[in-house]
């Protein structure tokens, strides 16, 4: 049996960088259910501290999550998850953004948005461009 997966970034600020990814990405955040979280609230199943206001909606403080604008078929979750330690090691797993022949502006555009540039890649004719996120995630783009 095959089982389906989203990918987990753990970071400081799941609502800022799900933002970032989505931009960087040209995918869309998934929107949270207000009314839901008010409700669950209410009903005493989760409390106020557990929510927190982004660009002016109620939303789960400890995550956020994007996705492909053709829907789940296309491309797996990202999931943005609130942790409480900082990032410390290199990443074990990243993501490869392919871009084709706009890397170069997209690189440009990262970095003006907050990545940094690690270094430049190479095997055989394959070049990319490694980044780091606003948190520190690395990324390369091809």
């Amino acid at each position: 049996m095959a089982y389906e997966f989203q990918v987990v970034v753990d970071c400081a600020e799941p609502h800022v960088l799900a933002d970032w990814w989505a931009d960087a990405l040209g995918w869309s955040v998934e929107p949270q259910d207000e009314a839901f979280i008010r409700k669950m609230v209410d009903e005493g199943h989760a409390t106020e501290a557990e929510t927190t206001r982004h660009r002016g909606a109620l939303v789960w403080k400890t995550g956020a999550a994007i996705r492909h604008p053709d829907g789940l078929e296309r491309a797996p979750r990202v999931l943005f998850q609130e942790v409480p330690e900082p990032k410390t090691v290199k990443n074990r797993v990243h993501l490869d953004v392919r871009t084709g022949d706009e890397r170069d502006a997209v690189v440009a555009r990262l970095l003006s948005k907050g990545a940094t540039h690690l270094h430049d890649g190479r095997q055989g004719p394959f070049t990319w461009v490694t980044l780091a996120d606003p948190e520190g995630n690395e990324l390369c783009v091809s």
